[in-house]
């Protein structure tokens, strides 16, 4: 019998991650049998895609109890904008029924607290697809830190960096919006603070975080003029902004694909939406998020994580060192190479011992999506979690709760320039999710 799925939010994610997967490779045992979104236009991409999935009943955002009724899911997919998670989350665990949410899985922690306390009263559980785990090199630095190379784990330094193509793809859409996304501390960097938790096996504790808009926003010192609600595809000034100049030539076709950026021939001027443009300007009056943070974590176990990220860099990847009692760790990425403006090297893993000699460790790695991560992601997802490993990579509720929490937390200490616990922000105080 195959198991049913329902998706709520036909994200680009949901479509290329979840969907096409489910139809192209899983289809022995998986079936989508509903898609729920606010926007109709979205359905008419699904069946344009996936024309032999024409008959799959469609749902408006309202109609979540109506679609549970009439296609009775074992599984809910929730993959649309973030500050939705969170309503379809609960709901489904209402409703008994098993959960994989795209990170993050909330865009505060109240709510987090909230979709925890449902999964308790439900026998549904929730699946966040924090798709780093999965990368090789991520797998082999969890792999080394269980074998006792380092010992004990005492400090971690992540230092992550997006390019001005990927970083500022963030600020021409709804990401923008600190109430839709809950900020990039919490969008982005959720993905890195799961990493560093699931590395290190640690609680996050406390954070203390500097935050500020550098690069973009009407303020931003790249910004060819003071107009306001301008759009990449319609703008005039485009030749002025080296954001723009950099990555397109002047005819306006994109020389560099991304995936959040991915435009559809014949929707509402080549965009896939019915109310909204992912080529909104980067110098926009209302951008009230930040592109810039540098944070402090403190784990109950002792461990301390000194983080930054810059969504404005002219080469994209990251730095990580891990020290221990024993020895450290360290690693340095280049991702999307092609866009880097020199030759980049295959990434490794320097091993040194406390009393020893440097070892160089390669990795196998992998085609696919987030460094090969999505391929060994959707397998755990679709066929069960390998048994094989000394280590889970699935990761629930809690461990989505927690990155977001320490995002948020990194938000209000930036804004409020105070520590913030991680149970200040996990609070059931002010819980904000309403569903039908």
């Amino acid at each position: 019998m195959k198991t049913k799925y329902a998706i709520c939010g036909l994200s680009g994610r949901a479509l290329g991650m979840f969907a096409k997967p489910i139809i192209n490779d899983f289809s022995f045992n998986s079936e989508i049998v509903g898609i729920l979104d606010y926007d109709e236009l979205r359905f008419e991409v699904f069946r344009e895609r996936f024309p032999k999935h024409h008959h799959v009943q469609s749902y408006q955002e309202h109609q979540f109890e109506k679609m549970i009724q009439e296609t009775n899911p074992d599984v809910i997919i929730v993959a649309g904008r973030d500050d939705t998670h969170a309503k379809y989350i609960i709901s489904a665990l209402e409703h008994n029924l098993d959960v994989i949410s795209e990170k993050p899985m909330a865009t505060r922690g109240s709510d987090c607290r909230a979709i925890i306390e449902a999964e308790k009263k439900s026998k549904g559980k929730v699946t966040v697809t924090f798709n780093y785990r999965y990368t090789p090199v991520h797998t082999k630095i969890k792999e080394l830190i269980l074998d006792g190379k380092i010992g004990r784990v005492t400090s971690i330094d992540l230092n992550w960096y997006l390019d001005t193509h990927h970083g500022s793809s963030y600020f021409k859409r709804w990401n923008r919006n600190r109430d839709l996304s809950g900020g990039l501390s919490i969008h982005k960097s959720t993905h890195h603070f799961d990493l560093v938790n699931w590395w290190i096996d640690q609680v996050p504790e406390e954070v203390f975080a500097y935050g500020a808009l550098n690069y973009y926003g009407s303020e931003g010192e790249l910004n060819p003029s003071k107009k306001d609600h301008r759009h990449c595809g319609t703008c005039l000034e485009t030749e002025d902004c080296e954001y723009y100049s950099r990555w397109n030539n002047r005819l306006k076709r994109a020389k560099v694909e991304d995936e959040h950026l991915v435009m559809l021939e014949g929707k509402q001027g080549n965009f896939p939406y019915s109310e909204y443009r992912p080529d909104q300007c980067i110098f926009d009056s209302e951008i009230n998020i930040e592109d810039t943070y540098t944070a402090t974590v403190k784990y109950k176990e002792g461990a301390l994580l000194s983080y930054s990220v810059n969504f404005s860099l002219p080469y994209e990847g990251y730095r990580l060192a891990i020290n221990g009692t024993k020895g450290r760790i360290e690693t340095l990425e280049y991702h999307a190479p092609k866009r880097a403006p020199f030759p980049t090297p295959v990434q490794t893993i320097d091993y040194y011992p406390l009393f020893g000699s440097k070892e160089i460790i390669h990795v196998v790695h992998r085609e696919g999506g987030h460094g090969g991560g999505d391929p060994l992601l959707l397998e755990d997802l679709f066929l069960g979690e390998r048994q094989n490993k000394p280590y889970q990579r699935l990761s629930g509720a809690r461990d989505g709760a927690y990155s977001v929490a320490v995002g948020e937390a990194v938000w209000k200490s930036a804004h409020k320039n105070r520590p913030i616990t991680i149970e200040e922000v996990l609070s059931k105080e002010k819980a904000s999710v309403r569903h039908e």
